[in-house]
């Protein structure tokens, strides 16, 4: 593999974001926003957002449609993302986030929206257009992917494998099929981890997750709480995150993600230093508003 591998980022479930801020609101009656905003999300698009501000040479994959899809490549042009589109039929997914300054945060999602045929086969011969020793990230969930209409998708993949690495925070039917591959890394979060295996301390899991498949590490979340992981050999280790006054946890796990590429296959970290590096971004983002917004540490 090349030494500074460009690293792609796979959506599957690309969102068109609007939030909306009010100093306050109730159930029931009118709402007027103070202010409004768009966004164009979807994990891989946020680890995608975090490694442009990095400066890491990277590319969004996406499944786009319709107006809201439009929308979404508009703002990813407008910051600078650089990225490529498989179109669909159907318009992308929306969401609408309620932010205020006296109520929790809350997210209204609207129906997944499942790629055509068309555009998985798009998205597929894509990957098998780029060069060897590259590095493709799965990220969230992708509507349809045990249908035959991802055959063309996982077939790319198993041949990606071959030539490159693949990574993946992905849960539900993709991590079942993912974790039966020889893939270099999965992060997950604590809830999708329990999910896909439960019975027994989440360490021994861990240690049983990597002896007995194929997946070289695991990188487990837990929101503000410890972080765990396993490479190759070794125990599981722990790792703590900072303390912080949390404002909103939405996308630290994808600005995580993205440092952690970064550091792991870009700079050639171990996996505990990668991930040691990327926690206090994660923090920084859980301590501020939106995604990968915050401000970056003085000669990052």
């Amino acid at each position: 593999m090349t030494a500074t591998p460009h690293i792609y980022t796979l959506t599957g479930n690309l969102l068109a974001e609007r939030t909306l801020e009010y100093g306050d609101w109730a159930p029931g009656r009118t709402q007027r926003a103070v202010r409004e905003s768009f966004h164009t999300r979807g994990k891989g698009v946020n680890v995608s957002n975090m490694l442009t501000r990095l400066g890491v040479p990277n590319t969004a994959l996406i499944f786009a449609g319709g107006a809201s899809g439009a929308e979404s490549e508009a703002w990813l042009q407008s910051r600078g993302i650089h990225y490529q589109a498989f179109s669909t039929r159907q318009p992308s997914r929306t969401g609408t986030i309620i932010w205020s300054t006296s109520k929790p945060e809350t997210t209204f999602l609207g129906p997944d929206v499942t790629p055509d045929d068309d555009a998985v086969k798009a998205c597929a011969a894509y990957l098998d257009s780029r060069p060897d020793g590259q590095v493709l990230a799965l990220c969230g969930s992708f509507p349809g992917w045990n249908s035959p209409g991802f055959d063309p998708l996982r077939n790319a993949l198993l041949r990606w494998m071959r030539r490159g690495r693949l990574a993946a925070d992905a849960y539900g039917p993709p991590l079942q099929w993912l974790a039966q591959q020889p893939v270099d890394l999965v992060k997950i979060n604590a809830v999708e981890f329990d999910a896909y295996l439960t019975g027994g301390t989440l360490p021994d899991r861990l240690r049983s997750v990597r002896d007995r498949g194929p997946v070289r590490c695991w990188v487990v979340t837990q929101g503000a709480d410890a972080i765990w992981l396993v490479d190759g050999e070794g125990p599981p280790q722990q790792l703590l995150p900072p303390l912080l006054t949390e404002v909103s946890p939405t996308g630290s796990g994808d600005v995580l993600f993205a440092c952690l590429l970064n550091g792991f296959y870009r700079q050639g970290r171990t996996l505990a230093d990668a991930v040691r590096e990327a926690i206090p971004f994660a923090a920084a983002n859980a301590a501020h508003p939106g995604v990968a917004d915050f401000a970056l540490p003085p000669g990052t």
